[in-house]
C-alpha cells in the first residue's frame, strides 16, 4: 500500500487561520481507504469525491524527447478533472493498485484507527500505538502544482532540486503515467480551489510562477509495511508486556499520553533491568539529516531532560516569548522524544522537527550536511526560549566591582541572568565564567561574568602551524635544500627566521633573505620581524636565500632563466622557468663578472658530462677556481677572463654560452643586453635584475627539474595520511582558560584610555552546571579554505575532575563528572557522517548511527570522531 501526504507550505501561514495553517491532505490507497470510509464517513455528504485521471504533459512530445529527458529530468504531469462526482463505489476501483483518494489528515488517522481495531492492535484499548509503526514509513517529496489554461486540468511537476535522489526515484514509480493510467479521488475539496477563483488562500500563491508547494508524505512502498501487517498483533501484545512489567506507563500515538511515574528515567538510569530496551530507538536519515539525528539522541538521553520532557512540560510553554518559537520546537522535541521513548517503538522519522527547525532556522532547510554542534546550539537556545519561565523581562543593569569581591559580584550576575532567563536548560545546562580583561596602556581591569550554555575548546595543535620553505646557498657549494618547521599560527616573522635558523643550524656570521617566488620571479621580500605569518597562506612558495652577513652592503643580482625558443618543459609549453639566483655584486661589476658569477650559482645544478665537453670544462673550472679563493672576505666578484663566456673578446657568444640582459623585476623585458668586457650600469644602491636566455642544448647540461623544484609553504592532500596527533582534554581546557591578547578584529575599548585597546583577556571557570557540553573546534575556516583537525583527544569516560579549574569551589557541588553521550563526525570537512555513543545503564554503551542502533564497547568510545562531548555532574553520597 501507499499513502502520500500533501501538507500545504506554511511560509505565508500568519494570514491564515490556525486550523487551517496545521491541517494536511493524505494521498493513501483508495482500495485502503475504501475498506474504513464507511466507519470513518458514515452517511455523510463526504463520501462523495471528485475524480482525475492523470495524463502525459505535453511539453516533451516528439523526436526530441531523449534528448530533452537528458537535460530536464522532472518528473511532469497533468490531472485531469472528470465532470461528474463519483461516490467511488464501484466494486473495481482500486483493484489494479493505480487508485488513490485525497483525505484529509482527521480523516487518515481515523482509518488508521479503524485498521488497527480491525486487527486488534491493542485488545484492552489502553493506547492506540499502531499508528506510530505507520508514521515510520513516510518520506518526504515536494511536488509543484500549477493551472493551465484548460480550465479542469492541474499541472503537477516533481524535482530533484526539492527533492532527495532516493525520494525523486521512488516518485518516478508512483507516477509513472507512461504504463498505466492512475486515477486520484478528491475528498478533501482542497483541488477546487483552483477551479473556484480561490487559488489565492494557498499561501504561496504569490510564488505561482514557480508552482505552488505542496509536501507529499509517502508510504507503504517497501516490502517491510506488507510483513508488518502480519505482524502486528505479535508486536502490540509485545508493546503492552513490556509497558506493564516495566515502567506501567503509557505513550499515545499523539504525544498527549502520560508516564505514569515521571521519575522512571532516573530509576532507570542505575538499574540493569531488561526493560533497558527502553530509549534504543534510531532515527530514521531523512537526507543528510545525520547531523540532527546525532544531536537529538545525545539530548534524549540527558536524565533530567528526559523526565521533564516524558512528564507535564506543556505548562511551562511561552508562547508569548518574542525571542522564543511560539512553543512549537518545544512541542515537537517532547512529541519527538516521547516516540523515541515508546515501549517497543521502531526506528522514528523526526519530520514533523525537521519541519519546524528548518521554518526557524532556515539554514538547515533542505538536504544539505551541518553542523551538529551549530544545531546543538540553536536547539538549546530554542527550548530555553520556548520554555522560558519568565513572562516579562526585567531591565537589569550591569554594575561595576567597585572593590566588592569576586563572589558577591558573580552572584549579583547570576541572579540578573535568572531574573531574565529561567527554565529547564538553564537549570540543567548554563555554567558561568569570569571574564578579565586588562588594557595594555593604562592597565585598566574590566571584570565580568557570563553565562555559557556549552564550553568551546580548541585542539593545540590549531595553535601550531607547519611551513615549508626552500633554502638556496648563494656560494655555489649546494644544491637547495627543502625545510619544513612548526611556529606559533599567530606568530610573528621572527619566530619564522627562528625556527628556520635552528632547523638549516645558521652560522652565527650567516643570515637570511625570505622571498615570495611567483611565476618563476620574486613577488615581495619578507624582512619585517613584526610582520604577522596570517599573511603567508598555504600555497605560498617561500625561499630563504643564504648570504654571509659581511657583505649585506653590496647590491642584490637577481638572475632569472628564460629559453631562447618556447619549448615544452616538465610538461608544459613556457619560456621562463626555475627560482631565481640571488647573489650580491660591487657596483663595478663587468659583464664578464655577472657572467662567472651565474656560472657558479649554476655550478650545483650540473649534469655529469661527456668527453666532448672536457674541454669546456676546464674553461669553465679555470674561471671559477680565479674567485674561490675570494668569496668568504669578499663580495662574491667574478674575475677572469673575458674568454669564459665570449669568444675572443667579441660581444657574440660561443655556441655554449648564454645571453645576459638588463631587465625588470619580472623579467618580461630585454631593456639592455650585457657586454663582456664593459661595466654594467646601474643605480646606486638598487638591485641588478638580469635575464639570462638559454640556448636549447643547455637544458639537457643542467638539471632543469631541480632548479624548478619549489615547495608550497603547505601542501594538503586528500589521500596523504597525517601522523596522528594526540591530545588531553585538560590540555585543551588550558589552552581556552589561557590568557592571550584580543586579536585586531575584536579590539576593546578601555574606559580608562578612551579608545579601542588590543587588550589581554583571561577566561576562568566560576559555577559549572549540572549538564557540561564540550565542544571540540574540530573546524577551523578561512576566507579560502576549510580544514578539519585529526587529533585523537583522550578525554575521561569516568572521572573528569575540573576542581583544579574553576576559580571559585563550594563545599555543596562536586565539580566531578561522568561521561554519557559522544557526538561523533567521520570524514572530511563539508560531509561526512555523523553518529552518537550513548551510554545505557550500568557499563553498557550503544551506537546509534541513524536509524541503527547496536551495542559497542566501552573502551571504542574514544576515538579521533569525538566532536560533541556530553558529561553529568557525579553525585556523591
Amino acid at each position: 500500500m501507499e499513502a502520500v501526504a500533501l501538507s500545504e507550505d506554511l511560509s505565508d501561514s500568519t494570514q491564515r487561520s490556525d486550523s487551517d495553517s496545521k491541517q494536511q491532505i493524505y494521498f493513501i490507497p483508495y482500495s485502503w481507504w475504501r475498506d474504513a470510509q464507511d466507519s470513518v464517513l458514515g452517511d455523510s455528504d463526504g463520501k462523495r469525491g471528485i475524480l482525475y485521471v492523470t495524463s502525459q504533459a505535453s511539453s516533451y512530445a516528439g523526436p526530441m524527447k531523449i534528448i530533452n529527458n537528458i537535460f530536464n529530468s522532472d518528473l511532469v504531469f497533468n490531472l485531469k478533472r472528470e465532470d461528474t462526482v463519483h461516490s467511488g463505489e464501484n466494486g473495481e476501483v482500486g483493484v489494479s493498485g493505480r487508485d488513490y483518494a485525497l483525505v484529509p489528515a482527521e480523516m487518515w488517522v481515523q482509518a488508521l484507527r479503524w485498521h488497527s481495531d480491525s486487527k486488534a492492535a491493542v485488545k484492552d484499548g489502553k493506547c492506540f500505538s499502531a499508528a506510530e509503526d505507520d508514521m515510520t514509513d513516510v518520506y518526504p517529496l515536494q511536488l509543484r502544482l500549477s493551472a493551465p489554461r484548460e480550465t479542469n486540468s492541474l499541472g503537477v511537476r516533481i524535482t530533484k532540486k526539492d527533492n532527495a535522489v532516493e525520494f525523486f526515484k521512488r516518485a518516478c514509480k508512483i507516477f509513472s503515467v507512461e504504463s498505466e493510467m492512475l486515477r486520484i479521488w478528491d475528498f478533501s475539496g482542497q483541488t477546487s480551489l483552483f477551479f473556484t477563483n480561490e487559488k489565492s488562500k494557498f499561501p504561496s500563491y504569490q510564488r505561482q510562477s514557480e508552482g505552488i508547494p505542496l509536501e507529499l508524505q509517502v508510504y507503504g512502498l517497501s516490502d517491510s509495511f506488507k510483513c508488518r501487517e502480519g505482524k502486528k498483533d505479535e508486536r502490540a501484545a509485545q508493546h503492552s508486556t513490556i509497558a506493564n512489567s516495566c515502567c506501567g506507563s503509557s505513550v499515545m500515538m499523539n504525544g498527549s499520553g502520560g508516564i505514569t511515574n515521571s521519575n522512571f528515567i532516573r530509576s532507570f538510569w542505575g538499574s540493569s533491568c531488561e526493560a533497558g530496551s527502553l530509549g534504543l530507538t534510531g532515527l530514521q536519515n531523512l537526507g543528510n539529516t545525520c547531523f540532527m539525528n546525532s544531536s537529538i539522541q545525545c539530548l534524549a538521553h540527558t536524565p533530567k531532560l528526559v523526565d521533564y520532557f516524558l512528564g507535564d512540560f506543556g505548562r511551562e510553554i511561552n508562547p508569548d516569548n518574542p525571542l522564543g518559537m511560539d512553543g512549537e520546537i518545544a512541542l515537537a522535541f517532547g512529541d519527538l522524544l516521547r516516540k523515541l521513548w515508546a515501549p517497543g517503538a521502531t526506528p522514528v522519522a523526526p519530520r514533523t522537527f525537521k519541519s519546524k527547525l528548518s521554518r526557524f532556522a532556515p539554514q538547515f532547510n533542505g538536504f544539505n550536511q551541518h553542523d551538529s554542534q551549530e544545531l546543538l546550539a540553536f536547539l538549546l537556545d530554542g527550548l530555553h526560549e520556548d520554555l522560558n519561565r519568565v513572562k516579562c523581562k526585567p531591565y537589569v543593569e550591569v554594575k561595576d566591582g567597585d572593590g566588592r569581591s569576586d563572589k558577591e559580584v558573580a552572584d549579583e550576575y547570576w541572579r540578573n541572568h535568572l531574573a531574565r532567563n529561567d527554565s529547564i536548560i538553564v537549570d540543567v545546562c548554563q555554567g558561568q565564567y569570569k571574564s578579565t580583561l586588562v588594557c595594555p596602556v593604562c592597565k585598566k581591569v574590566s571584570v565580568t561574568f557570563d553565562p555559557f550554555m556549552y564550553l568551546s575548546l580548541p585542539l593545540p595543535s590549531t595553535m601550531m602551524r607547519t611551513m615549508t620553505l626552500t633554502v638556496v646557498n648563494t656560494d655555489g657549494n649546494s644544491q637547495p635544500s627543502q625545510y619544513t618547521i612548526t611556529v606559533p599560527k599567530h606568530g610573528k616573522f621572527e619566530d619564522l627566521i627562528q625556527g628556520l635558523s635552528v632547523a638549516c643550524s645558521l652560522g652565527v656570521n650567516e643570515t637570511f633573505l625570505v622571498a615570495e617566488i611567483y611565476n618563476n620571479c620574486i613577488l615581495r621580500y619578507l624582512e619585517e620581524p613584526s610582520d604577522s605569518l596570517s599573511l603567508i597562506r598555504d600555497q605560498d612558495q617561500l625561499v630563504a636565500y643564504r648570504f654571509i652577513k659581511d657583505v649585506e652592503q653590496f647590491p642584490l643580482v637577481v638572475f632569472m632563466h628564460q629559453l631562447m625558443e618556447e619549448q615544452y618543459m616538465h610538461g608544459k609549453m613556457t619560456s621562463s622557468f626555475g627560482i631565481p639566483l640571488v647573489s650580491r655584486l660591487c657596483n663595478s661589476a663587468s659583464g664578464s663578472d655577472i657572467c662567472n658569477l651565474y656560472l657558479k650559482l649554476l655550478k650545483p645544478f650540473q649534469t655529469p658530462r661527456n668527453d666532448s665537453q672536457e674541454c669546456l670544462d676546464s674553461s669553465e673550472s679555470a674561471t671559477l677556481e680565479e674567485v674561490n679563493g675570494t668569496q668568504d672576505t669578499t663580495p662574491p666578484v667574478l674575475g677572469g677572463g673575458v674568454n669564459s663566456c665570449y669568444g675572443n673578446g667579441a660581444d657574440s657568444p660561443v655556441d655554449f654560452g648564454f645571453q645576459f640582459y638588463i631587465t625588470d623585476e619580472k623579467g618580461t623585458s630585454k631593456d639592455k643586453k650585457i657586454v663582456m668586457n664593459e661595466i654594467v650600469e646601474k643605480e646606486e644602491s638598487k638591485q641588478l635584475n638580469v635575464l639570462v636566455c638559454w640556448p636549447k642544448k643547455y637544458i639537457a647540461e643542467y638539471d632543469t627539474r631541480l632548479l624548478s623544484s619549489l615547495a608550497e609553504v603547505f601542501k594538503s592532500s586528500l589521500f596523504a595520511k597525517k601522523p596522528q596527533e594526540s591530545v588531553s582534554l585538560y590540555k585543551c581546557l588550558e589552552a581556552f582558560l589561557k590568557e592571550e591578547p584580543l586579536g585586531p578584529e575584536d579590539m576593546w575599548y578601555c574606559p580608562g584610555c578612551k579608545k579601542h585597546c588590543q587588550a589581554s583577556k583571561k577566561l576562568d571557570l566560576w559555577r559549572l552546571p549540572e549538564i557540561l557540553v564540550i565542544h571540540l573546534k574540530r573546524f577551523s575556516y578561512s576566507r579560502c579554505f576549510k580544514n578539519k583537525l585529526e587529533t585523537y583527544v583522550d578525554f575521561p569516560d569516568d572521572n573528569l575532575d575540573l576542581s583544579t579549574y574553576i576559580a571559585y569551589r563550594s563545599d555543596q557541588l562536586c565539580n566531578r563528572y561522568m561521561l554519557y553521550a559522544v557526538s561523533n563526525h567521520y570524514g572530511s570537512m563539508g560531509g561526512g557522517h555523523y553518529t552518537a555513543f550513548v551510554h545505557h545503564g550500568a557499563n553498557r554503551w550503544y551506537d546509534f548511527d541513524d536509524s541503527h542502533v547496536n551495542p559497542i564497547s566501552q573502551d571504542k568510545i574514544k576515538s579521533s570522531a569525538a566532536y560533541v562531548l556530553f558529561y553529568r555532574r557525579v553525585i556523591e553520597v
